[in-house]
């Protein structure tokens, strides 16, 4: 009698055990457990090419920010460049040609200006996207797996989604949350769907803060995603979702730093990369809502974020 209750009892805690593992459980990833390019999966030669036929006017427009010394950024993060054996219009030019030149060198944290966030960015208690612990990729010296070297190009759709004329604000105000609710409004107001393998850039016009310097620009707070919206977009088969301020996720400016479950749902959860510091001043001036989007990061190997140049052509 007590074998069959101490086996029934097992067999009680397992199925407990299969439930709520079923409920929290966010890996292996629905691209497969040896996964290691997360939602760049959904991008494909037909997308690019449906993509490509967005081109109309032939207009191609950087969506970055510059990144230099002055470019605004938490504390700890900082950009040094030093330009090698300095030429300043004197000495002796080399050989007969008078050869003169300068190398550079630079010494910049990779999460500064308009940057891509890779899978190895954000995890949660230290696994990352398919579950792989910190103890198995990351190291001093590079990341072993999830490098941003590693992200196949992207080109493809591009979806601008104008939150500001949604809400009916010049600038949308820190710490106002875009849910699913603010997505799906502001797409029905421009006439667009999203679709599996877009990239979807949130234009809150933060960007008319970012001459005011960092106090106006990043250190009040600013609006962005929450994670309803963050597992919507995800739940659309998104490749990478952006927005025009320093962090992607909604902040008040209070509480000390913003919060991460918009990077574990996007990173962690869903393989969904994204992009922060994206100016999208210009074309939601020219209200283009859907274009031809091109993005190919410097490939250095290891990297957990990366400061990129994304293009948009339309």
């Amino acid at each position: 009698m007590c074998r069959w209750l101490v086996l029934f009892l097992g067999l009680l805690l397992a199925v407990l055990s299969a439930l709520t593992t079923g409920k929290d459980q966010w890996f292996p990833s629905k691209y497969g457990a040896a996964d290691t390019i997360g939602a760049a999966n959904n991008l494909s030669a037909h997308k690019t090419l449906q993509a490509n036929r967005l081109v109309k006017q032939g207009k191609s427009m950087s969506l970055a920010i510059d990144t230099g010394v002055d470019t605004p950024a938490p504390p700890f993060r900082s950009f040094q460049m030093h330009i090698m054996h300095p030429g300043d219009g004197t000495g002796t030019p080399a050989g007969p040609l008078q050869a003169t030149a300068n190398d550079d060198m630079m010494i910049v944290w990779l999460g500064m200006g308009t940057q891509i966030d890779g899978l190895g960015h954000a995890g949660i208690n230290h696994r990352y996207y398919n579950g792989v612990h910190a103890s198995d990729f990351v190291r001093p010296s590079g990341l072993l797996k999830y490098g941003t070297h590693a992200i196949p190009p992207i080109v493809t759709r591009g979806v601008l989604l104008d939150l500001a004329a949604f809400l009916g604000h010049e600038i949308v105000p820190a710490g106002t949350a875009y849910g699913r609710k603010e997505i799906e409004g502001a797409a029905k107001r421009q006439g667009i769907g999203i679709e599996k393998g877009d990239v979807v850039l949130l234009h809150g016009a933060w960007m008319k803060h970012y001459d005011k310097g960092a106090e106006a620009w990043l250190w009040q707070g600013w609006p962005g995603l929450n994670a309803e919206g963050a597992e919507y977009l995800a739940g659309l088969g998104v490749v990478a979702v952006g927005a025009d301020n320093a962090g992607l996720e909604a902040w008040d400016g209070k509480g000390g730093a913003p919060g991460s479950a918009v990077h574990q749902v996007l990173l962690a959860k869903n393989g969904v990369y994204i992009l922060e510091g994206v100016w999208t001043l210009d074309l939601a001036a020219d209200q283009v809502s859907e274009f031809l989007f091109v993005l190919g990061q410097p490939r250095f190997v290891g990297a957990a974020q990366m400061v990129v140049n994304p293009i948009a052509i339309y």
